[in-house]
């Protein structure tokens, strides 16, 4: 039997296989609630981290380089204000932001917080969170390296250099410094502090995973970049172009060039419009291709080719409508299964609107799909 790594590599590589990977990404703690009382024994043995597997359905294991390209140290967390509603606090990015109590579940919102203020008003606050970014600094990498390079080397699971969401992009992380319409502006109005950040952020990636790159290679890195909306992206291609793809070019350059084999990108929304230029800088892999942005991993394989793998493209909105919409909408991925360069996942998280039963019954068809038993698709 293929094991996990070997069947990752070869849907990389467009190789037969016995199947393709079983990956998701994971659900809301709204969800989780939600299933824990429809089905308490069904999911009693959960661990909950599906990036790195869950046995009870099937999915694929995976391990990860534990890095930390944040900051450190992080910011001093503080509530500043609190009411039966709401609260604001400072988190450990610096950002201000004020969230609503109702429907929180282990922490996890029902809605998105509002943010109020950011590390950065001007060039001049720049100092003083590039401080905060010295890729020298003592817990950047694992410390237990050394103590798991032998396991790593004869691994038989793929492993990524970095857990999820550990190196937010350059689009990312400067929204998280200034925010999303402060920094639609910095381009324009403060380019050479943005052309400054975007390239201290590669160089900082790059310095912090040398000395584990020499150590130790991986399989994948992926750079979590939300930089899209339902619309398009958040940026132009003209912008993207000038300040961010010579650094991505120069990162995926480094990171190939030191024992990783694939870069993914990962956005939110529809970034249709950047994805040649994500290719053009080295990027193999898009995710999670988010449905209720109209775009499809079928039409992304007819457009930009075998070039792009593609993860994701399963529309969450699909599972609550049961078994036949949940089918179909499967049976039209098989042509991308078949061809390879493809794993399907959700779009994202499993939001709790989704019962227990349609995600089981989910579960059930997409290992079919996986494992190309087709029929039960048709």
């Amino acid at each position: 039997m293929t094991n996990d790594r070997d069947t990752f590599i070869a849907c990389m590589e467009y190789g037969a296989c016995e199947r393709r990977p079983n990956h998701e990404l994971g659900v809301w703690p709204q969800t989780r609630a939600r299933w824990r009382a429809e089905a308490p024994e069904a999911v009693a043995d959960f661990g909950w981290n599906w990036f790195y597997s869950e046995d009870a359905i099937g999915l694929d294991r995976r391990d990860y380089i534990a890095m930390n390209y944040g900051f450190i140290p992080p910011y001093e967390t503080e509530v500043l204000e609190e009411t039966p509603e709401y609260e604001i606090r400072r988190n450990g990015k610096g950002i201000v932001t004020k969230a609503l109590k109702e429907g929180t579940v282990d922490g996890g919102r029902m809605s998105m917080d509002q943010y109020l203020e950011f590390p950065i008003a001007g060039p001049g606050d720049w100092p003083a969170v590039k401080a905060r970014l010295v890729a020298t600094a003592q817990g950047r990498g694992p410390a237990d390296l050394e103590e798991r390079i032998p396991a790593w080397q004869r691994r038989d699971v793929p492993l990524c250099l970095g857990q999820n969401c550990a190196a937010n992009g350059f689009y990312w992380r400067a929204r998280e410094f200034m925010g999303t319409e402060a920094l639609s502006l910095a381009w324009y109005d403060e380019p050479a502090l943005m052309h400054e950040i975007m390239e201290f952020y590669a160089d900082l990636i790059i310095e912090t995973s040398r000395p584990v790159l020499e150590r130790i290679d991986a399989d994948y890195f992926v750079l979590n970049e939300d930089m899209s909306m339902k619309s398009g992206p958040l940026l132009s291609p003209a912008t993207y172009a000038e300040f961010i793809q010579p650094h991505l070019r120069r990162l995926i350059d480094f990171l190939k060039g030191n024992g990783v084999r694939y870069v993914a990108v990962d956005t939110d929304g529809d970034p249709t419009d950047l994805i040649p230029l994500l290719m053009d800088a080295g990027a193999d892999i898009i995710w999670p291709v988010e449905r209720a942005s109209e775009i499809s991993p079928v039409t992304w394989r007819q457009r930009f080719g075998r070039d792009l793998r593609i993860w994701g493209g399963v529309d969450k909105r699909v599972l609550p409508l049961g078994l036949d919409a949940i089918r179909a909408h499967l049976a039209e991925l098989i042509p991308l299964v078949e061809e390879g360069g493809y794993i399907p996942t959700i779009d994202h998280t499993v939001p709790p609107d989704v019962s227990w039963d349609d995600f089981r019954c989910y579960m059930d068809l997409k290992r079919a799909l996986v494992q190309g038993d087709f029929a039960q698709l048709r």
